[in-house]
């Protein structure tokens, strides 16, 4: 039809959903705004500052590759942010090919990563469409720092940090329990390798005087996206909160996974995962306030005769994933990406021109580079 709404976000009930709703609305993108729960998104959506002067509508529908192809017929882009991606991604996914939509997500599971690439990457490209994986904070901010390092030449490795203060919402408890079924890999001589489940770290963290504790955080994004750039052999990525306490219970939490979890069949680990996680987070976090809840995002890049450090200090790490989708979304309503099939935001919209986005509503500081060449 061509009144309908260019842009479908999907998980609109829950914290990140929103926050792209409330970024869409700034750039003057008409959306759907979809769930399973109708009633429970138009309350949700509701509550949205300024929603008032937003083109918008609110739909209810099935979680089926059918209902939701239906939905998505005639729109353009679809922001998905139900999770766990892993179980609930490929009904979506599948549904964007057949509808002929560009999809993204805000994942943290870096097998839905890499099975988005091996199943559907090439089934994309093919119909001239993109698929982007993970474009969020805690993945596409270090992205844009790492390619900022990379502009060095001669430059083959990064070291990347990802740190931010605040609490996970509940959809990111999902996350972080559901990857822990999951292998998590680094990039080393451009061949995927297997991280300990426990790997744990003291960094030093950019800007401050105290350390902080991080671990890989399911192997993140990263290595996926980077595994096929020429200019990079190797990529390890750790993070987490920079609130060591929370950190401890973390490094304690899996520990007593990979003892007691691991070994139990893969039905039961989720129930037991599960019940972790319903105990860790129940309720949503208050709303982020630039003052409290700051990101380090930090990359050291190095090769045999260089290096460059990348070092971005920013706020509102879940108002940053929101944006980050809206101007994704904007993007693709206006113009093709820069590449089609599986890609990262940097690889399909620019990491500079990313930058200035997050720049431009003021939740990121201009980086802070290093290069010794």
């Amino acid at each position: 039809m061509s009144d309908k709404k260019p842009v479908v976000v999907y998980g609109v009930s829950g914290y990140t959903g929103r926050l792209i709703c409330e970024y869409l609305r700034e750039y003057h993108i008409p959306f759907i705004a979809a769930g399973r729960d109708k009633d429970r998104v138009a309350e949700v959506v509701a509550k949205i500052p300024g929603i008032e002067t937003a083109d918008y509508e609110v739909v209810g529908v099935e979680h089926t590759p059918e209902a939701l192809t239906e939905l998505f017929k005639g729109a353009k882009v679809v922001c998905n942010t139900v999770g766990p991606f892993i179980k609930l991604g490929p009904a979506v996914v599948e549904a964007c090919l057949a509808a002929g939509c560009h999809y993204l997500d805000t994942t943290g599971e870096q097998d839905w990563v890499k099975l988005c690439d091996e199943e559907w990457g090439a089934k994309f490209a093919k119909a001239s469409l993109l698929l982007s994986p993970g474009i969020a904070h805690m993945y596409t901010t270090g992205e844009i720092a790492a390619n900022i390092a990379l502009e060095t030449p001669g430059l083959d490795t990064l070291d990347m940090l990802v740190l931010w203060k605040g609490l996970p919402t509940i959809a990111s408890t999902q996350t972080i329990f559901t990857i822990l079924k999951a292998n998590w890999y680094y990039l080393e001589q451009n061949k995927y390798v297997e991280w300990d489940l426990t790997s744990n770290f003291e960094v030093s963290v950019p800007g401050q005087h105290m350390s902080a504790i991080a671990v890989p955080w399911g192997g993140t994004s990263h290595p996926v996206w980077f595994k096929n750039d020429p200019r990079v052999a190797n990529c390890k990525v750790i993070g987490g909160v920079i609130q060591r306490e929370i950190m401890q219970g973390v490094v304690q939490t899996m520990q007593m996974v990979k003892e007691k979890i691991k070994p139990l069949p893969m039905e039961q680990q989720e129930i037991e995962l599960g019940k972790i996680a319903a105990s860790v987070q129940g309720s949503m976090p208050p709303r982020e306030n630039p003052r409290v809840n700051t990101s380090v995002d930090s990359v050291h890049a190095s090769g045999p005769l260089g290096r460059s450090h990348v070092v971005i200090h920013g706020n509102s790490n879940y108002k940053q994933t929101g944006m980050l989708q809206a101007y994704a979304a904007s993007w693709l309503v206006q113009a093709p990406p820069l590449r089609v099939g599986f890609a990262s935001a940097c690889q399909a919209f620019g990491h500079r021109s990313l930058l200035g986005q997050l720049r431009m509503f003021g939740l990121v500081a201009e980086p802070i580079v290093t290069v010794n060449a």
